[in-house]
Order: structure tokens, then sequence, then C-alpha cells
């Protein structure tokens, strides 16, 4: 992002993945897989008849026992309101923020929304009311767009955030 021409933020928020239940998953199977990758490698006791291929194990432990912990720890969303724009980042997915330029929306609203039953769950997901980006909680800015598929931008500041949006928009 362009920090000259984007202007200072009017509103910041960065949401983590806080959700108890989410980490004892993550944190369980990372467990797991540390104590499987260092009983057959490091013990050289082989997992199972015939014993499981190193190859295969070391890509399972790179995923599951440093990827996805790493990506719930340093992930989430990123959401900024600046003069010319939302710009939302959802880390690690986009490398760099998304602009919503104010002029491309047409609708604006802060709604409450059941992120299984709608968009199948937290995250990015593409459901039956557009795309979301959420990470939790049952809030969000609502945008709609003149060409695009409706957008929902999940916020424990739901509030906050329409506020700094609301008067950059030229809605009646």
């Amino acid at each position: 992002m362009n920090q000259e021409t984007a202007g200072s933020p009017i509103y910041t928020e960065v949401q983590r993945f806080r959700q108890g239940w989410v980490w004892i998953l993550i944190i369980v199977i990372a467990v797991i897989m540390w104590a499987l990758i260092i009983e057959q490698l490091l013990l050289s006791n082989p997992l199972g008849q015939p014993a499981m291929p190193v190859i295969l194990l070391i890509v399972f432990w790179l995923l599951f026992g440093i990827g996805f912990p790493a990506l719930f720890l340093f992930g989430g969303l990123h959401t900024q309101v600046r003069p010319d724009g939302i710009y939302v980042q959802f880390k690690p997915f986009h490398l760099s923020p998304r602009k919503l330029a104010f002029g491309s929306i047409t609708r604006c609203e802060v709604r409450t929304y059941k992120a299984l039953r709608e968009y199948g769950g937290w995250g990015i997901k593409c459901g039956k009311g557009g795309l979301s980006y959420t990470v939790s909680g049952d809030k969000g800015l609502q945008l709609k767009f003149t060409e695009n598929r409706p957008l929902l931008i999940g916020s424990q500041r739901a509030e906050e955030l329409y506020a700094a949006v609301r008067p950059k928009l030229n809605l009646p």
C-alpha cells in the first residue's frame, strides 16, 4: 500500500484467531506430530508395520506440526479505513492489502451473521451471501458493490468500522 496516496488510517483493526476450541485442536494435533517425528526419527522406533515412510512423516510434520500452528499464530484479518477506501488483508493469504474503493460501494450496513450457516465457517469464505472475511464473532460490515459480489468484513468493533466508512460514501 502506498502510504502517500492512501493517507493516514482513520480506523484500524487487527483480529486474530482466538477461539479456544480451535487452539486446543491445533495444539493437540501439533503435539501428536512432534511426538511421532521424535519417536521415529530420533528414537528409531518405526511407526506401524511396515514403518511409515520418512518423507511422508516429514511432510505431515511440516504441515500439521509447524504449518497450521504458524498459520493460526501469525494469521489474521487486518482492516483499515483510509481516505481513499477500505483496505483488508487476510494474512497470510493476501500478500498485500486489498483496496475497496469508496466509489464502488453502493450499500453498507452493520449486520449480525451466522458464519457456519451462511458461509460454512470463519476465514475467507464464499457463501450464498457473497464473499466473507471473518476471524471470529458474529458481527460485521456488509458491503455491496456496483460490479462485484457482496462482501462481509467481520469485526469485533463493527459499529466503529461503520462510523469510519459511512461518511466517505456517497449514499442516499
